[in-house]
């Protein structure tokens, strides 16, 4: 079992659930609140925490985290925990339930309207001071928000806001790749595609961090080029595929230390449309084509390396590669597949030049830029 210090502490293996009591007393939860959603539940994922704490601890739940959390969620999350006299956080769920849980403890602990602590705001994340103590437990390989500086929060004015802060880091991960295995193959594919565009946009971001990038290409080994995502999508109960596409997803998270870029820009952007409530993995991965051929002329010897970590022949296409990968693992083809068009494009490109991530993308883009790579992306 490995145990990874980084900012948080991961522990990693087959098993790992059966740590959370201990956690929990180290650091003095009396009575947290578990963030999760309807879906956990019916899958029994949440009995199982309660079997695995016991006595330990009372556990208050609140299950009604959307796809995409909310600031509406949030704030019916933060009523829970304050009626209940919660002191601590445990966010048992996809990317969803523990960047909600994040931004609870932020609502918990902060004055004033949540959106004031966003990355792009005046108060920004520097004004984010301690959280309770948050355990983040993941049931899905994708986001990696279990060890990532970062939340992602759908505001009451519609924007799509990041929230970035140190003190966003849980206490501790407990990594269990047998809380996946029941995942869904479409889940599985998207999820995964999440880890994998991570990986590929920390990489190709041109913030210095050696250690950080050389995280994010051994994410690319075991999720590409040992073959572990089309394993996981193709046999759900493949344990060690299971086992490489978790530690690709919190290895993506470690990597985008260094930056993100314009794929999740225009998924942020897309992402915070109520009525089309798309999943975030997913449009990262229908997205990532169009911007590795915009960034392709522009990151020096990058897509050498990614190429060389993802197993791929020295002269690859890689846009081609994720369109293809995309195809074989159930996903859409492009954006109009998913209900995005053309008349939607202003509200898209206002709150993409605005993302936190465009700022790290190695190509700058603006508007007109956006116009058109939107327009290749809805096909």
């Amino acid at each position: 079992m490995a145990v990874i210090p980084y900012l948080t502490t991961n522990i990693f293996d087959f098993g790992a659930i059966a740590q959370l009591p201990a956690v929990i007393e180290q650091f003095g939860m009396k009575r947290p609140l578990i963030c999760t959603d309807k879906g956990i539940v019916a899958a029994g994922l949440l009995d199982k925490i309660r079997n695995t704490v016991g006595n330990t601890v009372p556990l208050v739940t609140y299950d009604e985290t959307p796809g995409n959390p909310t600031e509406d969620a949030v704030l019916n999350a933060l009523a829970v925990y304050r009626d209940n006299d919660c002191d601590s956080l445990i966010c048992l769920g996809g990317g969803s339930s523990i960047d909600l849980g994040k931004a609870v403890g932020i609502a918990a602990n902060h004055d004033g309207p949540l959106g004031e602590y966003g990355a792009t705001e005046s108060k920004g994340g520097g004004a984010i001071g301690e959280l309770p103590a948050l355990i983040a437990i993941p049931t899905t390989a994708g986001t990696g928000s279990e060890v990532s500086v970062g939340a992602v929060v759908v505001l009451k004015d519609g924007r799509k806001m990041t929230f970035a802060s140190p003190n966003l880091f849980p206490k501790t991960a407990i990594c269990d790749p047998e809380l996946t295995l029941g995942l869904p193959k479409m889940l599985t594919a998207a999820t995964g595609m999440d880890a994998v565009t991570h990986c590929i946009e920390a990489v190709l971001s041109p913030v210095v961090n050696p250690p950080a990038e050389g995280i994010g290409l051994d994410g690319l080994y075991r999720a590409i080029k040992l073959g572990n995502l089309e394993k996981a999508v193709n046999d759900g109960s493949d344990r060690d595929a299971r086992w490489n596409m978790m530690m690709a997803s919190s290895e993506g998270a470690l990597a985008f230390m260094k930056g993100l870029g314009g794929v999740h820009s225009m998924s942020h952007a897309v992402g915070r449309i109520k009525e089309l409530n798309l999943h975030h993995g997913t449009l990262n991965a229908v997205i990532l084509p169009t911007i590795l051929r915009y960034n392709e002329d522009h990151v020096g010897d990058k897509y050498e390396r990614l190429r060389e970590s993802m197993g791929l022949a020295p002269n690859a296409d890689l846009a081609d590669y994720i369109t293809s990968l995309n195809q074989r693992i159930g996903l859409p083809a492009n954006l109009g597949e998913m209900g995005v068009t053309s008349d939607m494009m202003s509200g898209l490109i206002e709150n993409a030049l605005a993302d936190l991530a465009t700022f790290t993308n190695p190509r700058p883009i603006s508007a007109e830029d956006y116009e058109q790579l939107y327009q290749e992306a809805i096909g």
